[in-house]
Formats: structure tokens, sequence, C-alpha cells
């Protein structure tokens, strides 16, 4: 099994470093062939803005797209989740608009409003922590999506068939748990 992870810009090296603590293959995805050679995606977080540009720069956008609606398991955090979502309350811009969710960018407000919280997430054993850096929340859910975690009454993961998508950043923590959680949606 090899794990892509979108390297355009973001948190990408974290996501490498865990993957390999876990034993699994991974390789930096900068264009469109090397979506040809992996299992599943990881779409870092990062500035959705600049991924989205640089998708389209690197003409990679629609053979993206393609293969996640023909069924390659797909992980989103923060950025991604707002690169995967249909829609964007506070912004125009749609990129990949592939889970049907509503999310507000910059949800929990500026760097500054940062912060870590431990809160539980269906499926995975104890409270797991969440780090939040600007990031966004859902604000609404399509009837085929499930709601994996909720923090202060705003859904901050969800799942809808092969993607997965998490407001806070996995990456930066040393619970390997919710990347276990994702790599059990490949096999």
């Amino acid at each position: 099994m090899i794990v892509g992870i979108l390297a355009l810009q973001g948190a990408f090296i974290e996501h490498v470093n865990i993957l390999k603590n876990l034993n699994i293959n991974s390789i930096l995805v900068k264009n469109k062939e090397d979506l040809e050679n992996i299992n599943a995606l990881i779409i870092p977080g990062g500035e959705s803005t600049s991924i989205g540009k640089l998708l389209d720069v690197f003409h990679m956008k629609s053979s993206l797209e393609k293969k996640i609606s023909q069924g390659l398991p797909v992980w989103g955090t923060c950025a991604g989740m707002i690169l995967l979502a249909k829609k964007i309350s506070n912004d125009e811009r749609i990129h990949m608009p592939l889970i049907d969710i509503t999310v507000v960018r910059n949800g929990y407000g500026r760097q500054l409003g940062s912060f870590c919280i431990y809160e539980k997430i269906k499926g995975i054993n104890k409270p797991f922590p969440m780090v939040f850096i600007r990031a966004p929340y859902i604000e609404q859910v399509g009837k085929n999506v499930e709601v994996l975690a909720i923090v202060n009454g705003k859904i901050v993961a969800a799942k809808q068939n092969n993607i997965l998508v998490t407001s806070f950043h996995p990456e930066l923590t040393d619970d390997l748990r919710m990347h276990q959680y994702f790599l059990t949606m490949i096999q």
C-alpha cells in the first residue's frame, strides 16, 4: 500500500513522518503522474486558496477529482477539508466539490484563535488531541455524510463513502489513531 500526500503547500512532511511511524509507504504527490502510483491520498492543512491555485497550475485538479469520484480514499485535513467541500459559506470559490458539506473558512478565527482540545471521535477509543489552527468547521452536512466529531457544537470531522475530512491537524500530534482510522478506509 502506498499513501500519497499532496505536497504542493502545507503540512505534508508531518503526515509523511506519521506514516513512517506506522510503517506505511508514502510518496509526495507533486504532479498528476504521481496520482497513478497511490492507493490513497492525504490533502494536508495549509492555505486552501494557494493549494487550489496550484492544483490548477499543475493541471492536477480534474485528474484528482476523477480518481476520488472513482473511489480513491482521500483524507482532507483543515485546508484539505475546504478543498473537498461542496460549499464554502463564506467564500465563493469551490475547488473540488466531492463531499456533501458546507464549510466555514477560518471558522475558529485567526492564528491567535488556535487551540488544542481533547474530544471524542466516533470509531476511536478515548479522547483525541485536536489541534485547531485558523481552522474551518462544518456548518451543514448532506444526508449521506456521517458526522464523526463535534467540538463546542460545531462539526469538525465527517466521512462520506471514500472521503474523510477533519478541521483539526492530527499530524501535529504524536497520536497515530486518526491516521490508523484513515488506513482502515483503504483496506
